[in-house]
C-alpha cells in the first residue's frame, strides 16, 4: 500500500499570452534535483494543444496538457479529475501548473486549496511572468485578467528582457514596486533563466494579507461549464493524410484557430514559415511541424519568432490566437497552409 501523498509542493506559473511561461518552466526543469520526479500540468487557451509537445519524454518528468479553455473556469472539473489521476498514477515529488495566458488565478486556487486536495497539495508562492513590453499596450494593461495576474502574484519574473528597452524595464519595475503588499521578489529572467531556489525555498500557504479578487467573466464561464465537460471530449477527431482537423474557439474577448495534421504530411519549411510570417503582427502563433528539414517548433510572440528542433512526432499542430475579430479567415488560411505541404508542390 503506497504512502498517501501529503503536502506535495505546487508551483503556479501565471502570465499573459506569449509572456514566456513555457520557456521559464523548461529552464526550471533543467535544474531539477536528481532522483525527483516532476509533473507539469499545462493549460492552453487554444484547442489543439501545442505547449505539451515542447517537452521531451522523460522517465522523471510527466507532462499533461489540457487544451480548449481555461483551467479556472471551463476546465475546472476536468482539471480536478486529471490531477487526481496524475497524482495516483505517477506520484510526483513536485507539481508545476501553467494556466493559459487568459487564466485567472482565483478560480484555480479555489480548486487547489479546496476540500478535495486538503493536506495533499501545498500551494507555494504564485509566480507571474511579465514581458515588460506588454505594458506599452493599453489593451493588455486594461485587461482584467492581465491586471489580476500581477496583483495576485507573490513574485514576478521579468522575461524577454533582452528585447525590452531600459525604459520598458524601468517602467515594469516601477509599476511592480507600487504593489501592496510588496512582492517577495521581482527578478529578471532573460531567456527564462530563474534560480530554482526561489521556488523551492518559498514557504507554502496563502499570504493572509494578499487579496484574491475573482473575475465576474470567469465566474460566469465556471457556472456555464459546471458538469458539462467530460475527459473524453478531448483528443477526438484524428487527422488523416492530406486532411487536417480544424479547431476553433473563443471566450474572454479572444479567439483561437488551430489545426492538426497527420504525421505523414510534410511541410516545406521555407514556404510555411514565410506564410506564417505574413500573418498580422499582433497574433500569437505557435506550432510543431513535420517538415522536409525535420520536426520543428515554431513560436511567435510579440513579433519575435523562434524555430527550433522538436522531439514531438505524433502529428503536426498549429495554433493562431488573437483578439476576437482579428483572426484570418479560416478556410482561406487553411488552403494556403495546405499549399505549403510538399506533396502539393508542382
Amino acid at each position: 500500500m503506497p504512502t498517501p501523498i501529503a503536502n506535495l509542493p505546487v508551483h503556479l506559473i501565471t502570465g499573459f499570452l506569449g509572456s514566456g511561461k513555457s520557456t521559464l518552466i523548461h529552464r526550471l526543469i533543467e535544474q531539477k534535483p536528481p532522483g525527483e520526479r516532476w509533473a507539469v500540468l499545462i493549460n492552453e487557451f487554444g484547442q489543439v494543444g501545442i505547449d505539451q509537445a515542447m517537452f521531451a519524454e522523460r522517465d522523471d518528468l510527466v507532462v499533461k496538457g489540457l487544451p480548449g479553455g481555461c483551467l479556472c473556469c471551463q476546465l475546472a472539473f476536468v482539471m480536478q479529475a486529471t490531477l487526481v489521476n496524475l497524482l495516483h498514477r505517477h506520484r510526483p515529488d513536485r507539481l508545476i501548473i501553467e494556466p493559459s495566458g487568459l487564466g485567472h488565478p482565483a478560480g484555480l486556487l479555489e480548486v487547489l486549496r479546496g476540500e478535495a486536495f486538503a493536506g495533499v497539495l501545498e500551494v507555494r508562492d504564485i509566480i507571474a511572468v511579465l514581458d515588460p513590453r506588454r505594458l506599452d499596450d493599453p489593451r493588455a494593461r486594461e485587461h482584467e485578467t492581465f491586471r489580476d495576474q500581477l496583483e495576485m502574484a507573490d513574485a514576478v519574473a521579468l522575461t524577454m528582457t533582452d528585447l525590452a528597452t531600459p525604459e520598458q524595464l524601468a517602467a515594469a519595475e516601477a509599476l511592480l514596486g507600487e504593489s501592496w503588499p510588496a512582492k517577495k521578489w521581482v527578478r529578471p529572467a532573460p531567456h527564462g533563466e530563474l534560480p530554482l531556489s526561489l521556488l523551492i525555498e518559498a514557504a507554502g500557504g496563502e499570504p493572509p494579507h494578499r487579496a484574491s479578487p475573482d473575475s465576474e467573466a470567469h465566474r460566469r464561464l465556471r457556472e456555464a461549464a459546471a458538469g458539462s465537460l467530460l475527459l473524453e471530449d478531448f483528443g477526438a477527431g484524428e487527422p488523416t493524410p492530406g486532411k487536417p482537423v480544424r479547431e476553433e474557439g473563443g471566450s474572454l474577448g479572444y479567439a483561437t484557430l488551430g489545426w492538426r495534421w497527420h504525421p505523414d504530411d510534410v511541410f516545406d519549411l521555407d514556404r510555411v514559415t514565410a506564410l506564417l510570417g505574413e500573418l498580422p503582427r499582433g497574433l500569437r502563433v505557435k506550432g510543431v511541424l513535420h517538415s522536409e528539414a525535420g520536426w520543428k517548433l515554431y513560436n511567435r510572440a510579440a513579433g519575435a519568432v523562434s524555430l527550433t528542433a522538436s522531439a514531438w512526432r505524433q502529428d503536426s499542430r498549429l495554433e493562431v490566437i488573437g483578439e476576437a475579430g482579428s483572426l484570418p479567415q479560416a478556410e482561406e488560411l487553411e488552403t494556403e497552409l495546405q499549399g505549403c505541404l510538399c506533396a502539393s508542390r508542382d
